[in-house]
Protein backbone atom coordinates (compact mmCIF):
# COMPACT_ATOMS: atom_id res chain seq x y z
CA UNK A 1 0.00 0.00 0.00
CA UNK A 2 1.18 3.66 -0.85
CA UNK A 3 2.14 5.82 1.89
CA UNK A 4 -0.01 8.60 2.97
CA UNK A 5 0.97 12.46 2.05
CA UNK A 6 3.15 13.66 4.54
CA UNK A 7 3.97 9.92 5.64
CA UNK A 8 7.58 8.54 5.91
CA UNK A 9 8.74 5.54 4.69
CA UNK A 10 11.24 3.43 7.24
CA UNK A 11 12.42 1.36 4.63
CA UNK A 12 13.30 4.97 2.62
CA UNK A 13 14.66 6.51 5.65
CA UNK A 14 16.81 3.68 6.75
CA UNK A 15 18.43 2.98 3.68
CA UNK A 16 18.79 6.74 3.31
CA UNK A 17 20.83 6.43 6.31
CA UNK A 18 23.19 3.79 5.59
CA UNK A 19 23.42 5.26 1.69
CA UNK A 20 24.34 8.84 2.49
CA UNK A 21 27.35 7.84 4.40
CA UNK A 22 28.74 5.76 2.08
CA UNK A 23 28.08 8.14 -1.07
CA UNK A 24 29.44 10.71 1.21
CA UNK A 25 32.66 8.90 1.92
CA UNK A 26 33.00 7.90 -1.68
CA UNK A 27 34.73 11.15 -2.67
CA UNK A 28 36.93 11.54 0.00
CA UNK A 29 38.08 8.24 -0.59
CA UNK A 30 38.73 9.07 -4.20
CA UNK A 31 40.88 12.28 -2.69
CA UNK A 32 43.14 9.89 -0.38
CA UNK A 33 43.54 7.57 -3.49
CA UNK A 34 44.32 10.04 -5.53
CA UNK A 35 47.18 11.28 -2.87
CA UNK A 36 48.52 8.39 -1.75
CA UNK A 37 48.91 7.53 -5.40
CA UNK A 38 50.88 10.70 -6.35
CA UNK A 39 53.15 9.61 -3.46
CA UNK A 40 53.07 6.19 -4.93
CA UNK A 41 53.94 7.23 -8.58
CA UNK A 42 56.56 9.79 -7.32
CA UNK A 43 58.60 7.49 -5.07
CA UNK A 44 60.63 5.98 -7.71
CA UNK A 45 61.10 9.25 -10.27
CA UNK A 46 62.80 10.60 -6.72
CA UNK A 47 65.20 7.64 -6.60
CA UNK A 48 66.08 8.05 -10.22
CA UNK A 49 66.34 11.88 -10.35
CA UNK A 50 68.19 11.87 -7.16
CA UNK A 51 70.61 9.35 -8.34
CA UNK A 52 71.20 11.78 -11.62
CA UNK A 53 72.02 14.76 -9.31
CA UNK A 54 74.10 13.01 -7.01
CA UNK A 55 76.29 11.86 -10.05
CA UNK A 56 76.36 14.93 -11.78
CA UNK A 57 77.27 16.23 -8.57
CA UNK A 58 80.17 13.72 -8.22
CA UNK A 59 81.47 14.78 -11.62
CA UNK A 60 81.39 18.50 -10.64
CA UNK A 61 83.54 17.60 -7.31
CA UNK A 62 86.17 15.63 -8.93
CA UNK A 63 86.55 18.24 -12.25
CA UNK A 64 86.66 21.46 -9.83
CA UNK A 65 90.40 21.97 -9.18
CA UNK A 66 90.93 25.06 -6.76
CA UNK A 67 91.25 28.34 -7.74
CA UNK A 68 89.83 27.47 -11.05
CA UNK A 69 85.39 28.25 -12.35
CA UNK A 70 85.58 28.19 -16.27
CA UNK A 71 82.17 27.32 -17.40
CA UNK A 72 84.14 24.96 -19.76
CA UNK A 73 85.45 23.02 -16.69
CA UNK A 74 81.82 21.64 -15.94
CA UNK A 75 80.41 21.40 -19.34
CA UNK A 76 78.88 17.80 -19.79
CA UNK A 77 80.05 15.31 -21.78
CA UNK A 78 77.86 14.48 -25.04
CA UNK A 79 77.10 11.12 -23.85
CA UNK A 80 76.11 12.96 -19.79
CA UNK A 81 74.26 15.69 -22.04
CA UNK A 82 72.52 13.00 -24.79
CA UNK A 83 71.20 10.97 -21.40
CA UNK A 84 69.49 13.77 -19.71
CA UNK A 85 67.81 15.20 -23.04
CA UNK A 86 66.96 11.02 -24.03
CA UNK A 87 63.40 10.68 -22.23
CA UNK A 88 60.39 11.21 -25.01
CA UNK A 89 57.85 11.93 -22.12
CA UNK A 90 59.28 14.33 -20.16
CA UNK A 91 61.74 17.60 -20.44
CA UNK A 92 65.07 17.02 -17.79
CA UNK A 93 67.00 20.31 -16.70
CA UNK A 94 70.10 20.70 -14.85
CA UNK A 95 72.24 23.61 -13.33
CA UNK A 96 75.20 23.98 -12.00
CA UNK A 97 76.23 26.98 -9.67
CA UNK A 98 79.71 27.77 -8.64
CA UNK A 99 80.86 29.07 -5.14
CA UNK A 100 80.04 32.72 -5.65
CA UNK A 101 76.67 31.43 -7.26
CA UNK A 102 77.92 32.08 -10.87
CA UNK A 103 76.29 29.82 -13.72
CA UNK A 104 78.59 27.76 -14.65
CA UNK A 105 76.79 25.54 -16.74
CA UNK A 106 73.03 24.05 -17.61
CA UNK A 107 69.90 25.90 -17.89
CA UNK A 108 69.77 29.36 -16.45
CA UNK A 109 65.94 29.79 -16.05
CA UNK A 110 65.52 26.70 -13.11
CA UNK A 111 64.94 28.36 -10.16
CA UNK A 112 67.55 27.84 -7.12
CA UNK A 113 66.85 27.25 -3.89
CA UNK A 114 65.01 29.37 -1.22
CA UNK A 115 67.41 31.58 0.92
CA UNK A 116 66.89 30.00 3.88
CA UNK A 117 67.68 26.50 2.81
CA UNK A 118 70.41 24.88 5.49
CA UNK A 119 73.28 23.85 3.27
CA UNK A 120 74.79 20.73 4.22
CA UNK A 121 77.28 19.34 1.39
CA UNK A 122 76.34 16.08 0.10
CA UNK A 123 73.04 16.11 1.64
CA UNK A 124 70.06 15.57 -1.01
CA UNK A 125 66.78 17.77 -1.62
CA UNK A 126 63.63 17.42 -3.26
CA UNK A 127 61.40 20.23 -4.13
CA UNK A 128 58.46 21.10 -6.39
CA UNK A 129 58.69 24.54 -8.91
CA UNK A 130 58.27 25.48 -12.09
CA UNK A 131 60.03 26.26 -15.18
CA UNK A 132 58.44 28.81 -17.17
CA UNK A 133 54.57 27.37 -17.55
CA UNK A 134 55.98 23.89 -16.65
CA UNK A 135 56.21 22.17 -13.23
CA UNK A 136 58.65 20.67 -12.54
CA UNK A 137 60.18 18.30 -9.76
CA UNK A 138 63.53 18.75 -8.96
CA UNK A 139 66.62 17.45 -6.97
CA UNK A 140 69.60 19.49 -5.65
CA UNK A 141 72.20 19.38 -3.29
CA UNK A 142 75.26 21.62 -2.15
CA UNK A 143 78.58 20.19 -3.36
CA UNK A 144 82.15 20.51 -1.81
CA UNK A 145 85.21 20.58 -4.70
CA UNK A 146 87.48 18.13 -4.25
CA UNK A 147 90.81 19.73 -2.20
CA UNK A 148 88.82 22.05 -0.43
CA UNK A 149 87.06 19.88 2.78
CA UNK A 150 87.42 22.59 5.21
CA UNK A 151 86.20 25.06 3.00
CA UNK A 152 82.64 26.40 3.97
CA UNK A 153 81.78 27.69 0.28
CA UNK A 154 79.82 25.10 -1.69
CA UNK A 155 78.16 24.46 -5.50
CA UNK A 156 74.73 23.99 -6.29
CA UNK A 157 73.45 20.86 -8.34
CA UNK A 158 70.20 20.97 -9.36
CA UNK A 159 68.20 18.31 -11.86
CA UNK A 160 64.63 19.04 -12.67
CA UNK A 161 62.37 16.92 -14.49
CA UNK A 162 58.59 17.58 -15.75
CA UNK A 163 56.09 15.62 -14.66
CA UNK A 164 54.61 13.71 -17.10
CA UNK A 165 55.77 10.53 -16.57
CA UNK A 166 54.71 10.78 -13.21
CA UNK A 167 51.08 11.79 -13.91
CA UNK A 168 50.51 8.84 -16.35
CA UNK A 169 51.81 6.52 -13.81
CA UNK A 170 49.06 8.38 -10.77
CA UNK A 171 46.67 8.22 -13.28
CA UNK A 172 46.81 4.63 -13.84
CA UNK A 173 47.15 3.68 -10.23
CA UNK A 174 43.91 5.68 -10.12
CA UNK A 175 42.25 3.82 -12.54
CA UNK A 176 43.19 0.58 -11.17
CA UNK A 177 41.84 1.58 -7.80
CA UNK A 178 38.43 3.64 -8.55
CA UNK A 179 37.45 1.71 -11.66
CA UNK A 180 36.49 -1.21 -9.54
CA UNK A 181 34.79 1.04 -7.10
CA UNK A 182 32.12 1.63 -10.09
CA UNK A 183 31.20 -1.79 -9.98
CA UNK A 184 31.65 -2.46 -6.26
CA UNK A 185 29.61 0.55 -5.28
CA UNK A 186 26.54 -0.61 -7.29
CA UNK A 187 26.91 -3.79 -6.05
CA UNK A 188 26.88 -2.61 -2.44
CA UNK A 189 23.75 -0.51 -2.97
CA UNK A 190 21.82 -3.53 -3.90
CA UNK A 191 23.15 -5.92 -1.07
CA UNK A 192 22.52 -3.25 1.76
CA UNK A 193 19.14 -2.90 -0.13
CA UNK A 194 18.65 -6.51 -0.05
CA UNK A 195 19.72 -6.70 3.34
CA UNK A 196 17.49 -4.20 4.64
CA UNK A 197 14.12 -6.11 2.50
CA UNK A 198 15.05 -8.58 4.71
CA UNK A 199 15.40 -7.37 7.68
CA UNK A 200 12.07 -5.79 7.46
CA UNK A 201 10.14 -8.63 6.38
CA UNK A 202 9.00 -9.52 9.76
CA UNK A 203 7.50 -6.17 10.00
CA UNK A 204 5.66 -6.75 6.75
CA UNK A 205 4.35 -10.27 8.30
CA UNK A 206 3.49 -8.32 11.69
CA UNK A 207 1.22 -5.96 8.99
CA UNK A 208 -0.46 -9.01 7.39
CA UNK A 209 -1.60 -11.02 10.95
CA UNK A 210 -2.85 -7.86 12.08
CA UNK A 211 -5.14 -6.68 8.90
CA UNK A 212 -6.11 -10.14 8.51
CA UNK A 213 -7.94 -10.26 12.16
CA UNK A 214 -11.62 -10.07 12.65
CA UNK A 215 -12.54 -6.41 13.79
CA UNK A 216 -13.55 -8.22 16.92
CA UNK A 217 -10.29 -10.35 17.99
CA UNK A 218 -8.64 -8.46 20.59
CA UNK A 219 -6.59 -10.74 21.81
CA UNK A 220 -2.52 -10.19 21.97
CA UNK A 221 -0.78 -10.52 19.38
CA UNK A 222 2.28 -13.18 19.66
CA UNK A 223 5.54 -11.83 20.51
CA UNK A 224 7.20 -14.99 20.06
CA UNK A 225 7.52 -14.39 16.32
CA UNK A 226 8.76 -10.47 16.24
CA UNK A 227 11.81 -9.37 16.43
CA UNK A 228 13.20 -7.81 19.53
CA UNK A 229 13.07 -4.01 18.14
CA UNK A 230 9.38 -4.58 17.71
CA UNK A 231 8.67 -6.31 20.79
CA UNK A 232 7.96 -2.62 22.90
CA UNK A 233 5.60 -1.66 20.16
CA UNK A 234 3.69 -4.96 20.25
CA UNK A 235 3.67 -5.03 24.14
CA UNK A 236 1.96 -1.39 23.72
CA UNK A 237 -0.25 -2.63 21.36
CA UNK A 238 -1.51 -5.96 23.25
CA UNK A 239 -1.98 -3.31 26.42
CA UNK A 240 -4.10 -0.87 24.38
CA UNK A 241 -5.76 -4.29 23.10
CA UNK A 242 -6.23 -5.14 26.49
CA UNK A 243 -7.74 -1.59 27.64
CA UNK A 244 -9.83 -1.70 24.57
CA UNK A 245 -11.45 -5.32 24.91
CA UNK A 246 -12.04 -4.34 29.19
CA UNK A 247 -13.24 -1.16 27.59
CA UNK A 248 -15.92 -2.82 24.90
CA UNK A 249 -16.94 -5.20 27.82
CA UNK A 250 -17.69 -2.63 30.48
CA UNK A 251 -19.68 -1.13 27.57
CA UNK A 252 -21.25 -4.44 26.24
CA UNK A 253 -22.22 -4.32 30.07
CA UNK A 254 -23.33 -1.49 30.67
CA UNK A 255 -25.69 -1.58 27.60
CA UNK A 256 -26.90 -4.78 28.85
CA UNK A 257 -27.63 -3.27 32.45
CA UNK A 258 -29.16 -0.35 30.39
CA UNK A 259 -31.47 -2.12 28.31
CA UNK A 260 -32.78 -4.24 31.61
CA UNK A 261 -33.55 -1.13 33.61
CA UNK A 262 -35.50 0.42 30.77
CA UNK A 263 -37.37 -2.34 30.01
CA UNK A 264 -39.44 -2.37 33.94
CA UNK A 265 -40.84 1.15 32.86
CA UNK A 266 -41.46 0.56 29.19
CA UNK A 267 -43.46 -2.42 30.40
CA UNK A 268 -44.95 -0.73 32.97
CA UNK A 269 -46.29 1.91 29.84
CA UNK A 270 -47.62 -1.26 27.88
CA UNK A 271 -49.36 -2.42 30.77
CA UNK A 272 -50.75 0.46 32.06
CA UNK A 273 -52.30 1.26 28.27
CA UNK A 274 -53.25 -1.97 27.43
CA UNK A 275 -55.57 -2.45 30.51
CA UNK A 276 -56.90 1.54 30.32
CA UNK A 277 -57.94 0.25 26.25
CA UNK A 278 -59.19 -2.87 27.08
CA UNK A 279 -61.38 -1.48 29.94
CA UNK A 280 -62.39 1.62 27.53
CA UNK A 281 -62.98 -1.17 24.86
CA UNK A 282 -65.34 -3.29 27.50
CA UNK A 283 -67.46 -0.41 28.48
CA UNK A 284 -66.20 -0.75 32.15
CA UNK A 285 -63.90 2.15 31.70
CA UNK A 286 -64.55 4.12 35.34
CA UNK A 287 -63.55 7.46 35.83
CA UNK A 288 -60.98 6.52 38.66
CA UNK A 289 -59.63 3.69 37.66
CA UNK A 290 -58.26 5.16 34.41
CA UNK A 291 -57.07 8.28 36.37
CA UNK A 292 -55.43 5.17 38.29
CA UNK A 293 -53.86 3.72 35.08
CA UNK A 294 -52.96 7.21 33.97
CA UNK A 295 -50.84 8.17 37.21
CA UNK A 296 -48.95 4.55 36.68
CA UNK A 297 -48.51 5.64 32.60
CA UNK A 298 -46.68 9.39 34.40
CA UNK A 299 -45.00 7.43 36.61
CA UNK A 300 -43.41 4.83 34.76
CA UNK A 301 -42.87 7.63 31.87
CA UNK A 302 -41.12 9.87 34.57
CA UNK A 303 -39.03 6.77 35.73
CA UNK A 304 -38.00 6.29 32.01
CA UNK A 305 -37.01 9.21 31.17
CA UNK A 306 -34.94 10.04 34.66
CA UNK A 307 -33.30 6.90 33.35
CA UNK A 308 -32.65 8.76 29.91
CA UNK A 309 -31.49 11.60 31.20
CA UNK A 310 -28.95 9.45 33.75
CA UNK A 311 -27.40 7.18 30.82
CA UNK A 312 -26.92 10.89 28.83
CA UNK A 313 -24.78 12.23 32.15
CA UNK A 314 -23.34 9.38 31.76
CA UNK A 315 -22.19 9.71 27.88
CA UNK A 316 -21.11 12.98 29.01
CA UNK A 317 -19.31 11.81 32.26
CA UNK A 318 -17.32 9.07 30.40
CA UNK A 319 -16.27 11.87 27.40
CA UNK A 320 -12.84 13.06 27.94
CA UNK A 321 -12.01 15.68 24.77
CA UNK A 322 -16.07 17.21 26.23
CA UNK A 323 -14.68 17.22 29.89
CA UNK A 324 -11.03 18.48 28.83
CA UNK A 325 -12.58 21.90 28.08
CA UNK A 326 -11.82 23.51 31.39
CA UNK A 327 -12.92 26.84 32.93
CA UNK A 328 -13.00 28.41 36.55
CA UNK A 329 -16.02 26.88 38.81
CA UNK A 330 -17.14 28.76 41.94
CA UNK A 331 -17.88 25.49 43.79
CA UNK A 332 -19.62 27.56 46.36
CA UNK A 333 -22.10 29.43 43.85
CA UNK A 334 -23.08 25.79 41.90
CA UNK A 335 -23.53 24.07 45.09
CA UNK A 336 -26.34 26.68 46.49
CA UNK A 337 -27.89 26.67 42.48
CA UNK A 338 -28.05 22.97 43.44
CA UNK A 339 -29.76 23.03 46.83
CA UNK A 340 -32.15 26.06 45.69
CA UNK A 341 -33.54 23.41 42.38
CA UNK A 342 -34.23 20.59 45.20
CA UNK A 343 -36.00 22.72 47.83
CA UNK A 344 -39.19 21.97 46.72
CA UNK A 345 -38.73 17.98 46.23
CA UNK A 346 -37.01 18.34 49.75
CA UNK A 347 -40.40 19.98 51.14
CA UNK A 348 -42.63 17.35 49.65
CA UNK A 349 -40.79 14.70 51.49
CA UNK A 350 -40.60 16.82 54.70
CA UNK A 351 -36.58 17.26 54.68
CA UNK A 352 -34.44 19.63 55.71
CA UNK A 353 -32.40 20.25 52.94
CA UNK A 354 -29.67 23.35 53.86
CA UNK A 355 -26.08 24.80 52.54
CA UNK A 356 -22.99 25.15 54.50
CA UNK A 357 -19.95 27.52 53.25
CA UNK A 358 -18.65 30.58 52.21
CA UNK A 359 -20.85 33.22 50.56
CA UNK A 360 -19.92 32.89 47.02
CA UNK A 361 -19.35 36.33 46.41
CA UNK A 362 -16.46 35.84 48.74
CA UNK A 363 -15.33 32.75 48.48
CA UNK A 364 -11.02 32.75 47.88
CA UNK A 365 -11.02 29.81 45.93
CA UNK A 366 -11.88 28.58 42.54
CA UNK A 367 -12.00 25.12 41.06
CA UNK A 368 -10.81 24.20 37.16
CA UNK A 369 -13.24 21.66 35.56
CA UNK A 370 -16.47 21.72 33.23
CA UNK A 371 -19.31 23.26 35.13
CA UNK A 372 -22.18 21.06 33.26
CA UNK A 373 -20.16 18.23 35.12
CA UNK A 374 -19.64 19.38 38.40
CA UNK A 375 -23.32 21.12 38.45
CA UNK A 376 -24.54 17.04 37.77
CA UNK A 377 -21.94 15.49 39.91
CA UNK A 378 -23.71 17.87 42.92
CA UNK A 379 -26.83 17.21 41.89
CA UNK A 380 -26.43 13.32 41.74
CA UNK A 381 -24.87 13.41 45.00
CA UNK A 382 -28.14 15.76 46.58
CA UNK A 383 -30.93 13.81 44.66
CA UNK A 384 -29.05 10.26 46.31
CA UNK A 385 -29.12 11.26 49.59
CA UNK A 386 -32.99 12.89 49.33
CA UNK A 387 -33.93 9.64 47.49
CA UNK A 388 -32.51 7.40 50.56
CA UNK A 389 -32.93 9.94 53.55
CA UNK A 390 -36.61 9.31 55.31
CA UNK A 391 -39.21 11.98 56.25
CA UNK A 392 -38.17 14.85 58.80
CA UNK A 393 -34.22 13.91 57.62
CA UNK A 394 -31.62 15.87 57.13
CA UNK A 395 -29.25 16.64 54.15
CA UNK A 396 -26.75 18.94 54.11
CA UNK A 397 -24.58 20.55 51.19
CA UNK A 398 -20.87 21.14 52.63
CA UNK A 399 -18.32 23.37 50.84
CA UNK A 400 -15.15 23.82 52.83
CA UNK A 401 -12.05 25.67 51.58
CA UNK A 402 -8.49 24.72 52.42
CA UNK A 403 -7.06 27.42 54.19
CA UNK A 404 -3.73 27.05 52.40
CA UNK A 405 -5.38 27.14 48.98
CA UNK A 406 -5.03 23.79 48.01
CA UNK A 407 -8.28 21.74 47.83
CA UNK A 408 -11.82 22.74 47.93
CA UNK A 409 -13.67 20.24 49.96
CA UNK A 410 -17.75 19.49 48.50
CA UNK A 411 -19.63 17.38 51.30
CA UNK A 412 -23.17 16.04 51.21
CA UNK A 413 -24.24 14.39 54.19
CA UNK A 414 -27.51 12.59 54.98
CA UNK A 415 -29.34 11.22 58.26
CA UNK A 416 -30.43 8.33 56.07
CA UNK A 417 -29.90 4.47 56.60
CA UNK A 418 -25.83 4.87 55.57
CA UNK A 419 -23.89 2.47 53.76
CA UNK A 420 -22.27 -0.24 55.41
CA UNK A 421 -18.52 -0.87 54.82
CA UNK A 422 -18.75 -3.59 52.32
CA UNK A 423 -21.17 -2.00 50.03
CA UNK A 424 -19.40 1.41 49.88
CA UNK A 425 -17.10 0.19 46.81
CA UNK A 426 -19.97 -1.06 45.05
CA UNK A 427 -22.36 1.91 45.51
CA UNK A 428 -19.93 3.13 42.67
CA UNK A 429 -20.81 0.55 40.15
CA UNK A 430 -23.38 1.69 37.45
CA UNK A 431 -27.01 0.13 38.40
CA UNK A 432 -25.92 -1.13 41.53
CA UNK A 433 -27.95 -0.53 44.63
CA UNK A 434 -28.23 -0.85 48.62
CA UNK A 435 -29.41 -4.14 49.99
CA UNK A 436 -32.74 -3.71 51.87
CA UNK A 437 -33.94 -0.31 50.47
CA UNK A 438 -36.96 -0.10 48.48
CA UNK A 439 -35.82 2.99 47.43
CA UNK A 440 -37.11 3.45 43.05
CA UNK A 441 -33.84 4.67 41.65
CA UNK A 442 -31.74 4.04 38.55
CA UNK A 443 -28.24 3.22 39.96
CA UNK A 444 -26.57 5.24 37.79
CA UNK A 445 -25.72 8.76 39.60
CA UNK A 446 -22.87 7.71 42.01
CA UNK A 447 -21.30 5.97 39.25
CA UNK A 448 -22.00 9.20 37.39
CA UNK A 449 -20.18 10.87 40.46
CA UNK A 450 -17.04 8.49 40.40
CA UNK A 451 -16.90 9.33 36.63
CA UNK A 452 -17.02 13.07 36.82
CA UNK A 453 -14.84 13.06 39.75
CA UNK A 454 -12.32 10.96 38.10
CA UNK A 455 -12.25 13.31 35.26
CA UNK A 456 -11.37 16.10 37.30
CA UNK A 457 -8.47 14.65 38.97
CA UNK A 458 -10.86 14.69 42.34
CA UNK A 459 -11.07 12.20 45.31
CA UNK A 460 -13.80 10.92 46.39
CA UNK A 461 -14.85 8.85 49.63
CA UNK A 462 -17.79 7.58 52.03
CA UNK A 463 -18.12 7.51 55.27
CA UNK A 464 -21.24 7.20 58.30
CA UNK A 465 -22.08 10.97 59.09
CA UNK A 466 -22.63 9.51 62.59
CA UNK A 467 -20.68 7.00 64.35
CA UNK A 468 -22.09 3.44 64.27
CA UNK A 469 -23.28 1.94 68.47
CA UNK A 470 -23.49 -1.51 68.01
CA UNK A 471 -27.59 -2.26 69.40
CA UNK A 472 -28.17 1.79 69.21
CA UNK A 473 -31.78 2.34 67.21
CA UNK A 474 -32.30 5.73 65.47
CA UNK A 475 -35.43 7.72 65.81
CA UNK A 476 -37.89 7.75 63.19
CA UNK A 477 -35.97 5.11 61.21
CA UNK A 478 -33.51 7.08 60.42
CA UNK A 479 -29.70 5.78 60.97
CA UNK A 480 -26.14 6.50 60.97
CA UNK A 481 -26.42 8.24 57.25
CA UNK A 482 -23.86 8.32 54.42
CA UNK A 483 -20.91 11.53 53.51
CA UNK A 484 -19.78 11.34 50.58
CA UNK A 485 -16.41 14.07 50.04
CA UNK A 486 -15.21 14.80 46.80
CA UNK A 487 -11.61 16.83 47.53
CA UNK A 488 -10.99 18.95 44.21
CA UNK A 489 -7.86 20.52 42.98
CA UNK A 490 -8.18 24.53 43.74
CA UNK A 491 -6.13 27.67 42.95
CA UNK A 492 -7.18 31.34 44.06
CA UNK A 493 -10.17 33.37 41.97
CA UNK A 494 -8.23 35.63 39.68
CA UNK A 495 -9.38 38.99 39.75
CA UNK A 496 -11.59 40.34 36.51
Amino acid sequence: MAAEPGQRSLFGEILDWLLAPLLLIWPISVALTWLVAQGIASRPYDRELGEMARSLGLQVAAEAPPGRSSRSRYALAPEAAALLRADETDTVFYQVLGLRGELLNGDANLPVPLPDDVIVPWELHFRDDEVGNERVRVAYLWVSPEGQAGSTKTMLVQVGETLGKRTRLTNEIIKGVILPQFVILPLAVLLVWLALARGIAPLNDLQRRIRSRDSSDLSPIDERRIPDEVAPLVRAINDLLARLDQSMSSQKHFLADAAHQLKTPLAGLRAQAEFAQREIDEGRSHPAELKRSLQQISLSSQRAAHMVNQLLAMARAEDKEHAARRLEVNLADIAIETVRDFVPRALEKRIDLGYEGPDPEVSGLSVLGHPLLIRELIRNLVDNALLYTPARGTVTVRVVEDPFGQVSVLQVEDSGPGITELEREKVFQPFYRALGTNVDGSGLGLAIVREIAHQHDAEVTLDDTRQRRPGQVEPDGQGPGARFTVRFHAHPVLEA
